[in-house]
C-alpha cells in the first residue's frame, strides 16, 4: 500500500532542481489570484523563507502584486513599508527592521527578510509612488506600540483628540506593557476591562477621518490609514488578551479574524487609491492552510486560509511548505533564547515521512483536482513547528491530522532544511551543525 502511495506522489510531483523556471506553473497559478497565501511549516527554516521570497518577487514583477502582508505586528511592519517606499530616514534594510524587538525577533529580523526588503526598496525606486509595492503586518500583539502610534498621529493632526485618546488609553496604565497581566485581571474581574474606552477611541478616529485627511496634502490618506488600523488593532488586541484566559479556541479565532480584517482593510485602501489590489500573504501553515481540512476545524478553530477562501473562493491560492529533517532556528520556551535544533525525521504515517520515502528530494505538488492522489494519501499527520520546538515531545507538541488536498492548493516539500539566520543571534544560536544525537545526547 505504501509503495502505491509513493508511486502516486511521484507521478504528479514536479521536481525542484534549483532552476527558477521550476516555479513557472506555481507563479502562473498564484499570479491569477487576488490573494496568494504562502505559508511555512516553521518560523525558523531558511528554505521556507528563501523560496517564499523568490516566489513573491516573481509575483510582484510578473503579476503586479501590490503588497506583502506578513504575520507581523502592524507598526513594526509599517516602518519597513515606509522604508521600501522611500518615505523613511532608515539608512538600510537592517535599520528598517530594527523595530522588530519583541520575541521572537528572528521571525522578521533575519538575513532572508533583510535581503528581500533591500530588493523591494531597489524595485520600488524604479517606480512612481502610485506603483510602489508595500509591506504590512497583520498580527495584533502590538497593543502598547499601537496606542503610542495613535497618540503620535493625533498629536500632529488633532491635539485635542490626542488628549481624549490619552484619557481613554490611560485605562491600561496600571499594567504598563504587560498585556497578559491586563488580560488576566480583566478576564477574572480583578480590574475593569478597557473595552468601552478602546471602542470609543476607534469610533472617534473614524468619525474624524475626513477632517484629518484634509489637513495635509500628498500622503495624508496613508498616514490616516496607518493610525486607524492601529486604533482598530488596540480594540481587537484588548479583546484578545481578555480572551486568552477563556481558552485557546476563542483567542485563536479572534487573532485570525483580526488578520483577515487587516487584509480586507488593505484591500479597500488600495482600491480607494485606484489600484487593483493583489496580495502575497506570509504566515505559518497553521494560519494559511484551510482549517476545515484539519483537526483544528474539528475543535472549532478557523483561520486566515479558511476565511479568505470562504470570502474569495477561487481568487485565493493557498501554498504550504514542509520538510522531513534538518535543523531549525527556534526557542525552548516563550521568551527564551534563540537556539538551533535538529529537526527529527517525519513520524511514520505523516506527510513528511511519505514525501521523504518517495526519494524525490525537493518537489512541488499541485493538489487541485488530484482526487486519485488525495484518496491514496488519505488523512495523515502533519508537522507544525512554530516559535518553540520540543523534539522530545514532538508527536504531542507538533503534529496534527490533516487532509492535504483540502488544506492547500499546492505543497512544496524541501526534504532537508537548514536554520534561518537571525540578525541578532546571541549566544544560543550557532551556524555550526548540530550533532546527530541532538537533543538526547545519547
Amino acid at each position: 500500500m505504501m509503495a502505491d502511495v509513493e508511486t502516486a506522489v511521484r507521478r504528479v510531483a514536479r521536481r525542484l532542481t534549483g532552476d527558477a523556471r521550476n516555479y513557472d506553473p506555481l507563479v502562473q497559478l498564484a499570479g491569477k489570484s487576488r490573494f496568494a497565501l504562502i505559508g511555512e511549516a516553521s518560523h525558523g527554516t531558511h528554505e521556507f523563507y528563501r523560496e517564499r521570497a523568490e516566489i513573491t518577487k516573481r509575483l510582484i514583477v510578473e503579476h503586479g502584486v501590490t503588497a506583502v502582508v506578513a504575520e507581523a505586528d502592524w507598526p513594526d511592519a509599517y516602518r519597513v513599508n515606509r522604508y521600501v517606499r522611500g518615505r523613511s530616514d532608515d539608512r538600510d534594510a537592517d535599520a528598517a527592521l530594527s523595530s522588530f524587538t519583541r520575541f521572537p525577533a528572528w521571525m522578521w529580523r533575519n538575513t532572508v527578510v533583510r535581503e528581500f526588503v533591500g530588493w523591494l526598496r531597489r524595485y520600488n525606486d524604479t517606480k512612481d509612488e502610485a506603483h510602489k509595492v508595500g509591506f504590512y503586518g497583520m498580527d495584533l500583539y502590538s497593543l502598547a506600540t499601537s496606542m503610542e502610534s495613535v497618540l503620535a498621529y493625533l498629536d500632529r493632526v488633532d491635539p485635542e483628540g490626542a488628549q481624549r485618546a490619552r484619557y481613554r488609553y490611560s485605562c491600561f496604565d496600571h499594567v504598563g506593557e504587560d498585556t497578559q497581566a491586563y488580560g488576566y485581571a480583566a478576564a477574572f474581574g480583578l480590574r475593569k476591562p478597557c473595552e468601552d474606552e478602546v471602542v470609543k477611541q476607534l469610533v472617534d478616529i473614524v468619525e474624524h477621518a475626513a477632517d484629518y485627511t484634509r489637513q495635509s496634502q500628498g500622503l495624508a490618506s496613508d498616514d490616516y490609514f496607518f493610525a486607524e488600523q492601529n486604533a482598530r488593532l488596540v480594540k481587537n488586541a484588548e479583546k484578545y488578551y481578555r480572551t486568552m484566559f477563556r481558552g485557546r479556541v476563542s483567542s485563536w479565532n479572534l487573532r485570525d479574524r483580526h488578520m483577515v480584517e487587516t487584509l480586507e482593510a488593505l484591500d479597500a485602501h488600495f482600491a480607494r487609491s485606484g489600484r487593483n489590489p493583489r496580495f502575497a500573504v506570509w504566515a505559518h501553515n497553521s494560519h494559511l492552510g484551510d482549517a476545515r481540512a484539519t483537526e483544528m476545524g474539528e475543535h472549532g478553530e478557523w483561520n486566515v486560509g479558511q476565511l479568505v477562501r470562504e470570502r474569495h473562493a477561487a481568487d485565493a491560492v493557498l501554498i504550504g511548505f514542509c520538510t522531513d529533517h534538518g535543523t531549525v532556528t527556534c526557542a525552548s520556551d516563550w521568551g527564551a533564547s534563540v537556539e538551533r535544533k535538529r529537526v527529527r525525521p517525519g513520524l511514520p504515517g505523516s506527510y513528511e515521512a511519505l514525501f521523504h520515502e518517495t526519494g524525490l528530494g525537493n518537489f512541488m505538488l499541485f493538489l487541485r483536482n488530484e482526487d486519485t492522489l488525495a484518496a491514496r494519501m488519505g488523512r495523515r499527520l502533519q508537522r507544525a513547528i512554530g516559535v518553540i520546538y520540543l523534539p522530545e515531545s514532538e508527536r504531542a507538541s507538533h503534529y496534527l491530522d490533516a487532509n492535504l488536498q483540502h488544506q492547500f492548493d499546492a505543497m512544496i516539500h524541501i526534504d532537508e532544511t537548514r536554520p534561518l539566520a537571525p540578525l541578532d543571534a546571541g549566544a544560543g544560536w550557532t551556524d555550526e551543525e548540530a550533532p546527530e544525537t541532538f537533543p538526547t545526547g545519547v
